[in-house]
């Protein structure tokens, strides 16, 4: 066998060379998973909120307004758009539902990224839960192109070019919903991939956490609107971040704050001759859901005051006399959080007025 010249050596190198770049061109950037699902796939989202007295007893609001959950707004999309994403900065479509719950301006850029980009497939939402705890659901289809679902309160968003591939982005999901009230708060899904492969995946199912918007700076509830400027990224709300204790979720005695929220999809069978939906969820009154024995107790100690100035002393001439202070309660306990201490203290002392 004859040993091949240098010039055939390197022909043949180069050629090699030359497969492997068109063969690296080929493939999605980033390492993302390429879906070669064929037909498109319908999905229920159930969205169940756990906001419950039991589980966020600190500052839990009962009225004007209750604690509730705004409407869920969503899109099917590829992964070239973005409607909101971790440690980045909201739209002003987002900042706009994250405060106040308005969706237009965020539909509009959903909308304008879906003609742009090509990129958004559709768009879904589900009605208000008038409840910390009760549930919404509505169905989506999802495609080859378009198999990413992303998820979070109405308002905010974003998106980046996807130029240059050979392959098409791959298809997600995302969505938002409010927590009312709130100052700029919400709880979402980024950029959720049903494809796995060559299939869809029957069902997908998350916990959610609270998530602060970055461009309003209230610590409670019910805090006034205070901007933040300049505005700052998305951040998740913790136990322990922010680090204050006027803070509705601040609770320094958890590692983790419970799930505030679940999303559930399940894929939907459909045929030409017959349609299944998904088991129905048993009906409840108000919608609210009653399963105490899920529901986390979230211990919350007590929190007083500072002691008030000392009173004037008091008693009789010649002999040692007494003055008091207080202090108030400003968190009852809950869930067997630490007891409140004695809210009154005496000291003795020297009548300034003797009698």
């Amino acid at each position: 066998m004859e040993n091949p010249s240098p010039a055939a050596a390197l022909g043949r190198a180069l050629w090699a060379l030359l497969l492997a770049t068109l063969g690296a061109a080929g493939l999605p950037r980033g390492g993302e998973s390429v879906c070669s699902a064929r037909a498109p796939a319908k999905y229920s989202i159930t969205f169940t909120g756990k906001w419950s007295q039991t589980a966020f007893p600190k500052q839990y609001p009962m009225f004007r307004p209750p604690a509730q959950w705004s409407s869920l707004l969503g899109a099917a999309h590829s992964s070239d758009y973005s409607m909101w994403r971790k440690n980045q900065y909201v739209s002003n479509g987002l900042r706009d539902f994250a405060e106040r719950g308005e969706a237009w301006a965020l539909m509009k850029e959903i909308e304008a990224a879906g003609e742009a980009l090509q990129s958004v497939h559709a768009v879904f939402s589900a009605p208000a839960v008038p409840s910390g705890t009760g549930q919404t659901s509505a169905e989506l289809e999802v495609q080859r192109r378009h198999s990413l679902v992303s998820s979070g309160p109405a308002g905010g968003g974003g998106h980046g070019a996807g130029a240059g591939r050979a392959e098409p982005p791959s298809p997600q999901v995302s969505f938002v919903v409010r927590i009312v009230p709130s100052p700029d708060w919400f709880v979402g899904v980024d950029s959720l991939d049903l494809c796995d492969g060559d299939r869809w995946r029957e069902q997908a199912a998350l916990d959610l956490y609270p998530y602060d918007a970055g461009t309003d700076s209230g610590f409670t509830f019910s805090s006034p609107n205070f901007a933040t400027i300049p505005q700052d990224t998305v951040t998740e709300i913790t136990s322990s971040s922010p680090s204050h204790p006027a803070n509705s979720f601040y609770y320094p005695r958890l590692k983790a704050l419970p799930p505030i929220a679940r999303v559930t999809l399940v894929r939907l069978r459909q045929s030409p001759r017959a349609f299944v939906p998904p088991a129905p969820v048993p009906p409840s009154r108000d919608n609210e859901i009653v399963d105490s024995a899920s529901v986390p107790e979230t211990p919350l100690d007590c929190e007083v005051s500072l002691w008030s100035s000392w009173g004037l002393c008091g008693g009789p001439c010649g002999r040692l006399g007494a003055k008091s202070r207080t202090r108030y309660v400003r968190v009852q306990p809950a869930n067997h959080g630490s007891p409140c201490p004695e809210l009154e203290e005496e000291a003795e002392c020297v009548p300034d007025n003797c009698v």
